[in-house]
């Protein structure tokens, strides 16, 4: 079945199009995808059988296989129709004059072209190709025509669409049906409404245009609504309107402009519809009538486009260095102009990076001046181009905190606009100065921010709740404010639970923690050179950690940091990351309201793990380990220049310093290392982690045999198919994962080696000995296995007995023969579980003597336990009496023992 639709609501260019599409589709069915405006209904009702409409029920959806779309290509706009989407093989046809959105559907053939209607391309297509039409049929493609492009007056009016409405007339084109259906004078209700609408208009001067802005509240859906904006416009010569109606319970906008500067269809877009620059609309959802202005309004200064601003405000010529170009060289040229920033860009013109004052100095302090800036310049930023307007260019300095843009005409660039700039450009309009340009100092309290009490309620638990109000009402009694911080806050945002609770003071940490624990009779643990401390709460024992907000600095690249007293924002600026860089407010006056500094919600949002400054890494290399760990933990991806950086850190081999002897700072990283991989290796599910590493070529910094010696990806699977077949089967019980993968990581490294490997990242004594005595046991195992190919139970329990349950499933993962495994899984599941009935105070009442002969006595027992010879405590006896008769083992030397008769 082949089917021709057209979007919800249909007008006359979809119903013309539709017809249109018939004579080109001639087997095709018409059918509409739901209903139509009113003055087409009024139409469709005086001329019933002219056309053949079948009903959208009476079609097998299932059945489609052509959907030919005219007048739309958003499958939101199709009603049911979207579900033939689906069907398999379904080929696409698509007809349509409506300007690339968001989402549009791809067709197998797409006939589009930007033209007043889709009426328009059909009569180019029926001139094309000498298909003729009848007078009835010219008549409806003139009707679309007049009504798409406003009788010929919209902006999107084309002079194709005048050649097409001349060709129609002479097909013999109706103009007095077309005037009875497309214009007529308005009735009193429609009067009424005009003069109600007229009453309501507010006008706004939005980037130097006046925008018309009004709004209306009926009982009802009326159908002539458009029609008053229309006459509303006309009769008062308005350059643009925005218009809002509340009809029943659902909520409408028209747009319309006439200039370019308002595009009426990105406003349309921006409430979920869509349009023509010049005539849109939208059915606005889950918004008041005012809450849709106060969003209409916002807006409308994002997308009003006044005269080419960047063009005119960019400073030009621009300085700028080459990628080869040492960071020193780089860093003396912008100091000889005073300026911040550098492009970076290529012999051929191409702009690849920017370099900034801050990154160069902090490079050069830790000996990298020599490198070329191509390995430590930002990668990711936007440009703008020469007609890019002042909204554009605040989006990117204020929302997304570049604060030196590139202008770039034909892949060259011709100009660079700075934050002060754009401070000169609007300093002397101070009414409409963005507050996010403004000093600290003069930033209001709340505005930048956003109060998430209602998340916290729907989320935390009452009693978290009540203790973060504690928090800070303690520390605001003592002079100190008080934040919550870090993945608390992330993961709060994400709306999941975590109650690692990460407090920041504004003052001294370590008073507020001993003067909180006073209060409460909480523990109390301080760190006195990192201003830190942990409370620890009678009872549950529940932890908080505190620390004192701080600047941290390091000697020197992969060094421990020094530190400093700071602000909050310099605080999390020394974060790893921005998504663990937010920060929420525990005082008493603004509780609950969300920092964030550094647009972390965005990269949340995104999905982004980003660095905070391009030295990160350089600073403390354990962060690569960690942006890996969270990539993989939370569904995240690492930002392309994030991911960069981690490459240049690892070509520039900044590990390589750490596990010499004697070293104690380098020692210090090693163990540092050695920690984050251990939460690597925790993680529920560490595989896709661990495959990261190896992409990153990291394990080699473990240990540099690894870097020839890396575990199979068939063994990792089969490392991770045994620990989570453990996990299931022993729920309650405890193991430690991260020895298991560090096992099967260090696989083909020799005793040596692993000693070595042990060594050089500090694990702790009691670690390294689980370590090596498992690996021991492994590997003199799978050279057993080899030789039996089938064990009795009592053999696989005497050669698995030693083994801890971490090295079980080291060796599950490292045995590839399917007899072997059986065994494992047998021991695992039910030989290590059996034990036997009689014990040595059995032994010693039957008259036995004391001494070894009770060990040699029970394990015999076992053995037969295991190998199913007893099962039960009268076969277990009988069993000592054949094999260890009592007689045998009189002591004559001592005094006659008591016996009970076995």
């Amino acid at each position: 079945m082949e089917i021709i639709t057209t979007h919800l609501n249909a007008d006359f260019d979809g119903l013309a199009s539709m017809i249109a599409a018939q004579k080109v589709y001639p087997q095709a069915v018409m059918s509409f995808s739901g209903s139509q405006e009113k003055n087409l209904r009024d139409f469709l009702a005086k001329s019933p059988h002219l056309y053949d409409f079948q009903r959208q029920k009476n079609i097998d959806l299932a059945s489609v296989t052509r959907l030919i779309l005219v007048d739309t290509r958003q499958a939101g706009r199709l009603g049911k129709f979207a579900e033939c989407l689906t069907n398999p093989g379904l080929s696409i046809h698509i007809y349509d004059h409506h300007p690339i959105l968001p989402g549009d559907l791809k067709g197998d053939f797409e006939e589009v072209r930007p033209l007043g209607s889709t009426a328009t391309v059909f009569t180019q297509i029926f001139q094309e190709q000498s298909i003729p039409v009848s007078a009835d049929e010219a008549t409806v493609l003139a009707m679309a025509i007049y009504e798409d492009t406003g009788s010929f007056v919209f902006d999107t009016t084309t002079p194709a669409d005048l050649a097409a409405m001349a060709w129609l007339l002479e097909q013999g084109a109706n103009l007095h049906t077309v005037s009875q259906f497309i214009t007529h004078e308005l009735t009193t209700h429609q009067v009424t409404l005009l003069h109600t609408l007229m009453k309501s208009a507010v006008t706004y001067a939005i980037q130097g245009i006046d925008i018309v802005v009004a709004k209306i509240e009926l009982p009802e859906y009326i159908d002539e609504f458009a029609l008053v904006v229309r006459r509303f416009m006309s009769m008062e010569n308005l350059n643009c309107l925005m218009a809002l109606a509340s009809m029943g319970e659902r909520l409408y906008l028209i747009a319309r402009s006439r200039i370019p500067e308002v595009n009426a269809g990105e406003i349309a877009i921006a409430f979920g519809g869509g349009g023509h620059a010049s005539a849109a609309s939208a059915t606005v959802k889950n918004m008041t009538l005012v809450e849709a202005e106060e969003q209409l309004i916002t807006i409308l200064h994002q997308h009003v486009r006044p005269v080419s601003l960047a063009g005119e405000i960019m400073s030009s010529p621009v300085i700028s260095v080459i990628p080869e170009v040492t960071i020193k060289e780089a860093n003396q040229i912008i100091d000889r102009y005073n300026i911040t920033v550098l492009p970076v860009i290529k012999a051929d013109g191409t702009m690849i990076g920017l370099i900034s004052r801050r990154v160069a100095g902090k490079a050069i302090y830790h000996g990298l001046g020599d490198q070329p800036v191509s390995e430590y310049m930002t990668s990711e930023f936007a440009t703008l181009t020469p007609t890019a307007t002042l909204a554009e260019i605040q989006e990117l300095i204020i929302e997304n905190r570049q604060r030196f843009i590139p202008v770039v005409e034909k892949n060259m660039v011709i100009g660079v606009i700075t934050r002060t700039d754009l401070l000169n450009l609007l300093v002397n309009d101070p009414i409409h100065l963005p507050k996010n340009l403004l000093a600290p100092d003069q930033q209001p309290s709340v505005d930048r921010q956003r109060n998430i009490n209602t998340l916290m309620v729907e989320n935390l638990a009452r009693d978290i709740i009540i203790l973060l109000r504690t928090l800070g009402e303690i520390a605001h009694r003592n002079g100190y404010t008080a934040y919550a911080v870090g993945g608390f806050v992330r993961d709060l945002l994400m709306r999941k639970v975590n109650l690692d609770l990460d407090i920041v003071i504004e003052g001294d940490g370590i008073d507020f923690a001993k003067k909180f624990a006073a209060r409460f009779g909480a523990e109390v643990r301080t760190h006195e050179k990192f201003n830190t401390a942990v409370i620890i709460m009678p009872g549950n024992g529940f932890k908080i950690d505190v620390a004192t907000a701080r600047l941290e600095y390091y000697e020197y690249p992969a060094a421990m940091p020094t530190v400093e007293l700071s602000s909050l924002k310099l605080d999390l600026y020394r974060r790893d990351f921005t998504v663990n860089a937010l920060a929420l407010h525990l005082a008493p006056t603004t509780f609950g309201t969300l920092m964030d500094f550094f647009n972390c919600q965005n990269d949340i949002k995104e999905r982004k793990i980003r660095i905070l400054h391009n030295l990160s890494f350089v600073e403390d290399p354990t962060r690569i380990f960690r942006a890996i760990r969270f990539e993989q933990r939370m569904a995240f991806t690492l930002a392309s220049h994030t991911e960069r950086l981690i490459k240049s850190a690892v070509k520039m081999d900044l590990f390589g310093s750490f596990g010499k002897s004697g070293n104690a700072r380098s020692n210090k990283l090693g163990f540092r290392i050695f920690t984050e991989m251990k939460l690597i290796l925790a993680e529920q599910f560490p595989l896709p982690a661990i495959r990261r590493l190896i992409q990153f070529d990291l394990p080699k910094f473990l240990y540099p045999a690894l870097h020839e010696a890396y575990p199979s990806t068939s063994l990792l699977e089969a490392a991770h198919q045994a620990v989570v077949w453990y996990r299931l089967l022993y729920q309650e019980e405890r193991f430690r994962q991260w020895i298991v993968f560090t096992l099967v990581l260090t696989s083909r490294l020799t005793h040596r080696q692993l000693e070595g490997f042990c060594r050089r990242l500090e694990v702790p004594e009691r670690h390294r000995q689980i370590l090596l005595r498992e690996k021991n046991h492994v590997t003199r195992l799978l050279r057993t296995l080899k030789r039996h190919q089938e064990l009795k139970p009592s053999e696989c329990y005497r050669l698995l007995r030693p083994l801890a349950p971490e090295g079980l499933l080291y060796l599950m993962s490292m045995v590839n023969d399917q007899q072997a495994k059986k065994a494992i899984s047998l021991f695992i599941t039910r030989l290590r579980h059996i034990s036997i009935y009689l014990n040595g105070n059995d032994l010693k009442q039957f008259g036995y003597p004391t001494g070894p002969l009770y060990r040699r006595i029970l394990d015999r027992l076992l053995k037969a336990r295991l190998d199913k010879e007893v099962d039960s405590r009268d076969d277990e006896i009988i069993f000592l009496r054949k094999h260890f008769p009592i007689n045998r083992y009189r002591d004559s030397d001592q005094h006659p023992v008591k016996k009970k008769n076995p």
